[in-house]
């Protein structure tokens, strides 16, 4: 039996209405990971039933943070030099393009972090085409698990999420490039994960063919090095059955979760 055969085998035994992946480590540990999306419309609640039932026997539920709980973690950031000072002018012009389109200007942001004006800018993208806080996934599995009863872990919390970013070089100037450039290639995006959810769900086996919204060096940071980071935590934890929520990218891009977890199983 071949590599492939195994691991669509051992991975992606059963099909689900939604976007997940069952995965059983040694030492009775059995994980349902949901590849979440962290805004969505309304046809993405309540979340189906099937789900809602593993969260309710689950020992807990994993997200990257507890967004339902505490306030905004992008208070008392660095004052940064004006945007003029640290773009050039073509980024100006492209930043100044997608604002007028946001009905944003750049005095609001002038002083900002570029990372905080990018992770704004893509925020505002997702309102702009339907997607709302309350309706994502991992804020509603929260709400549920209150209901539940159901411990809730972070992978890694708000703090060490500001924390990552903050060590981005250039106060994060290269993801806020990558925001301008692939401007349209994340709406697309967007599209995509959104049909996993109101549609159909990607195969385990299947190739995906994703719009390219990182650079190589963004994606080492802020996706594959998390993904090891998580990798970890899942294998420490202790015998039991778990729902994790985690970025649907997380989930099937490159260097994707499982993959880490499935090497380090030695499969």
């Amino acid at each position: 039996m071949g590599l492939f055969q195994r691991l669509k085998n051992r991975f992606f035994t059963r099909r689900y209405a939604w976007p997940a992946i069952d995965i059983t480590l040694p030492g009775d540990r059995h994980f349902h990971l949901v590849g979440s999306i962290h805004m969505g419309t309304p046809g993405m609640s309540p979340l189906p039933a099937g789900l809602l039932q593993k969260l309710r026997h689950a020992t807990a539920l994993l997200v990257e943070a507890d967004v339902a709980s505490g306030g905004s973690p992008f208070l008392n950031l660095p004052v940064c030099p004006p945007l003029e000072e640290r773009l050039s002018a073509s980024q100006l012009q492209a930043l100044d393009n997608i604002l007028t389109i946001l009905g944003l200007t750049r005095e609001e942001f002038d002083t900002r972090p570029a990372w905080h004006i990018a992770l704004v800018l893509q925020a505002t993208q997702a309102q702009r085409l339907g997607l709302r806080p309350d309706y994502g996934i991992d804020f509603q599995l929260l709400q549920s698990a209150q209901q539940f009863s159901t411990p809730v872990i972070e992978l890694e919390g708000t703090e060490n999420q500001v924390a990552i970013l903050l060590k981005l070089a250039d106060d994060g100037s290269e993801l806020l490039q990558d925001t301008l450039t692939h401007w349209h290639e994340n709406a697309r995006l967007l599209q995509v994960m959104l049909s996993w959810w109101l549609e159909s769900p990607p195969t385990g086996g299947e190739s995906l063919t994703l719009p390219t919204t990182f650079s190589a060096s963004l994606h080492d940071v802020l996706m594959h090095q998390r993904n090891q980071a998580w990798c970890e935590r899942l294998w420490a934890l202790p015998a039991g059955q778990y729902v994790v929520a985690a970025g649907a990218l997380h989930l099937y891009g490159e260097g994707n979760l499982p993959e880490l977890l499935q090497k380090k199983n030695g499969q």
